[in-house]
């Protein structure tokens, strides 16, 4: 049935292509109303020391919002993004345009679920539409609630079967037209924002509030680019970094920017060459642009979905041939729609600290030795390399994940949520579905039936940094600047008690490449 006006709510799906939940916003509105909402709690502090979404993010997420924008209004619509968490910006936005329903994505975690149960209580009519999985959990051949307790056993039950997942959708040509926005509104400053025809963005927003500093934008193709962030709220240092072709994902770079367009490019790259046909040999590489496909960081925010990264895939193997390397993406892909899958099945009781493992102690926690592991001071030459790289560029390797993650509960002795949430502040490419699985993994709280997974830094630094390359390459800098926000010296390490995250300004430089 036709509405009148329908809010689209982005989520985590920012893009216009393949968007099943845009494609029946747009059926079911006469006019639609195309929102984003930034949370406060998205940026606030954590129990662990440190604010929830760190720079990286922020300026990657900035990115793709205003990559959004612009397909938007190339299909006569625009993106309203409003400050404020959803349970309140969004209701009042309804009331000031007359809608009833809201649209948007299902996200099957905690926190995004409570945020849906919020509008329905506030009396909105919520249609969630699942579709973040390359799969249809409709067409597997089990119930959700049935999934298999290990990937090997869902890998080989969805491939015995022959599932492919449908063909993307194209993006809408054209979008309804906006509503007005000049309703009298019983209530809300953001409803009287609206009328006033205002459309709260990101920039400027105060950080010492818990919301997103205004980014700097820089010309395309400027290699002596400088992004600041924060400011005097605080910080308990400020940090200079310079990486230039060493960073393995420069989101800095037009290429690798946020949004949707840059997502389509980079796959096209990739498969017109042949790196997908040596993934499998080079996935385990610790740095470099093209050792991995670097599809992530457009996966979680949704700029990119997963199945119009395989139709990319099985084209590439038409024209070029199957491969190794080619069905080990396959591989990938479905590890990720597991991920998804678990919360379907599990849910809440993946977030418990026992995650599935009702045996399983309380974590216990380090809270000096967890700040040492942030900053890369602990001591040993591999872990510290890796997380000043994640400090660094907000990317880290999936081996060298995998191996921090596993020194800081299993050598470190801390507790495997601090170090879920530090991921979570620091990735470009968080995504909530697969954070959540790997840590549990790591700690022998998910699925697997091997309980936790120990990974012998001297060992894997043996096998996989043999030379020393990438142990040199992020050592630790002698400090070019680094002083407090008061003005004063800072330690080179983070305190303990650090309650917000280093003000850092990425400078890249040019260096010789990499090998």
């Amino acid at each position: 049935m036709l509405s009148d006006v329908v809010i689209f709510w982005f989520r985590n799906d920012l893009r216009v292509g393949d968007n099943l939940a845009l494609v029946e916003a747009c059926a079911s509105a006469g006019r639609l109303l195309p929102v984003y909402c930034h949370d406060p709690s998205a940026d606030a502090p954590t129990r662990w020391g440190f604010v929830r979404r760190g720079p990286h993010r922020r300026a990657f997420l900035e990115a793709a919002l205003g990559d959004l924008d612009a397909a938007l209004r190339a299909r006569g619509s625009a993106l309203l993004q409003l400050n404020g968490a959803p349970r309140a910006v969004l209701p009042a936005l309804a009331e000031a345009v007359g809608a009833a329903v809201v649209v948007c994505e299902a996200i099957a975690a905690p926190e995004e679920e409570d945020e849906l149960a919020a509008l329905r209580a506030a009396g909105l009519k919520v249609k969630a539409i699942w579709q973040s999985t390359l799969l249809d959990p409709a067409a597997l051949p089990f119930a959700a609630a049935r999934l298999p307790k290990v990937f090997t056993a869902f890998r080989q039950a969805v491939e015995s079967a022959g599932l492919q997942p449908p063909a993307p959708l194209p993006a809408p040509r054209t979008l309804p037209p906006w509503p007005p926005l000049d309703r009298r509104p019983r209530r809300s400053d953001a409803s009287r924002d609206l009328r006033a025809g205002r459309s709260p963005g990101v920039a400027g927003r105060d950080p010492c509030a818990g919301r997103s500093p205004g980014v700097e934008r820089a010309e395309p193709g400027n290699r002596d680019l400088r992004r600041s962030y924060g400011g005097s709220c605080g910080a308990a240092d400020a940090l200079t970094v310079e990486i230039g072709e060493q960073a393995s994902f420069p989101w800095w770079q037009p290429a690798f920017a946020g949004g949707e367009r840059a997502a389509l490019a980079h796959l096209a790259r990739y498969f017109a060459g042949d790196r997908p046909r040596h993934y499998k040999a080079t996935r385990n590489g610790l740095s470099g642009v093209d050792f991995s496909s670097k599809f992530s960081p457009w996966l979680a925010q949704g700029a990119l979905s997963a199945r119009v990264a395989l139709a990319a895939l099985r084209r590439h193997e038409i024209e070029q041939g199957p491969s190794d390397g080619s069905y080990w993406l396959w591989f990938e892909l479905l590890w990720r729609d597991y991920f998804r899958l678990l919360h379907l099945q599990h849910g809440r009781r993946l977030y418990r600290a026992r995650g599935l493992n009702e045996g399983a102690a309380q974590p216990a926690h380090d809270a000096a030795a967890f700040a040492a592991w942030r900053v890369g001071g602990t001591g040993h030459p591999f872990i510290d390399a890796g997380m000043r790289e994640l400090a660094a560029t907000g990317w880290l390797s999936n081996r060298m994940r995998q191996i921090v993650a596993s020194y800081l509960i299993h050598d470190l002795g801390c507790d495997w949520r601090a170090g879920a949430a530090w991921f979570e502040a620091q990735l470009v490419d968080y995504d909530v579905y697969s954070n959540q699985g790997n840590w549990l993994y790591i700690a022998g709280r998910g699925t697997d039936p091997r309980g936790g997974r120990r990974f012998d830094p001297d060992r894997q630094a043996a096998m996989y940094d043999a030379d020393g390359a990438y142990r040199a390459l992020w050592a630790e800098p002698e400090p070019r600047t680094r002083a407090s926000a008061a003005g004063g010296s800072a330690p080179s390490r983070a305190p303990a008690d650090t309650t917000t995250m280093p003000t850092m300004v990425v400078v890249p430089r040019a260096s010789s490449r990499i090998r």
